[in-house]
């Protein structure tokens, strides 16, 4: 059973949020605690699964230049995973999520152009399984949680 998460823990995973570049010896640092304690802390919280991985956020440049929309989806019973697979392939796809409601999914897209976004949504709304669509195109983000870096 994986050790439950501690106050160390939760600063750690904060700083590795804000920048999961940082150096483990500025880490170590900020938390007051020895470069190596820092590493096996890292390394439990990566076993145990509290850390997945690592990644890149885009920055504010590419991120403002991008039409990002969410749409929700409804299929046809039997053919989730069918859609799941084909949605899958779809580079513009970023998320998508089972939610509860009148629809069954909620996929976040990213294009380039109005014009690509339009293609897509016609795309995806052809696939076989889905039923029913529907699209809010993102206007702009007004809270960020996730963006720690600023942009």
């Amino acid at each position: 059973m994986p050790a439950p998460l501690d106050e160390i823990d939760r600063r750690l995973l904060s700083l590795l949020q804000a920048n999961a570049r940082e150096a483990t010896a500025i880490l170590a640092r900020k938390l007051g605690l020895a470069r190596s304690t820092v590493v096996a802390r890292i390394a439990r919280l990566e076993r145990d699964g509290v850390v997945a991985g690592y990644g890149v956020r885009l920055g504010r440049r590419l991120e403002e230049a991008a039409v990002r929309a969410y749409c929700f989806i409804s299929v046809l019973p039997k053919t989730p995973a069918a859609v799941i697979r084909e949605l899958e392939r779809l580079p513009e796809v970023e998320e998508v999520s089972s939610v509860s409601g009148p629809y069954d999914y909620l996929v976040f897209l990213r294009c380039e152009t109005h014009e690509q976004l339009d293609d897509l949504l016609d795309h995806i709304g052809l696939l076989d399984g889905v039923k029913q669509t529907q699209t809010s195109i993102v206007l702009s983000r007004k809270l960020d949680r996730r963006n720690a870096f600023g942009g």
